[in-house]
């Protein structure tokens, strides 16, 4: 993929984030899980791991425990991965790391 449509893949998805992360808390459940899901599969279609990873981890963070302040951390660490130029399965494992650093599990 050239690399100017691949940047605006990954605008398109820190604004998703971004979007989320500003209305956390004051959005339905089904809701955020419709948005986090759109990231996810813009993700996996553009082969972006560690994204669909953190994306996958908020779906299943959310069903346990609800949508509380814990998701601002999963998308803190996403806006980081969708940066990121390497999207192998080594950076999407330590993506995972820092998230269970960051929420002490």
């Amino acid at each position: 993929m050239p690399h100017g449509a691949m940047m605006m893949i990954r605008s398109d998805l820190i604004r998703r984030i971004d979007a989320i992360a500003a209305t956390a808390g004051k959005t339905s459940l089904a809701a955020l899980c419709e948005q986090v899901d759109a990231i996810r599969r813009i993700a996996r279609q553009h082969r972006l791991e560690a994204v669909e990873g953190l994306a996958s981890m908020i779906e299943t963070a959310t069903a346990y425990s609800g949508h509380g302040t814990v998701v601002l951390s999963y998308l803190d660490l996403m806006r980081d991965a969708v940066d990121c130029e390497d999207q192998d399965g080594h950076v999407r494992a330590a993506y995972t790391a820092a998230l269970s650093l960051r929420l002490g599990a």
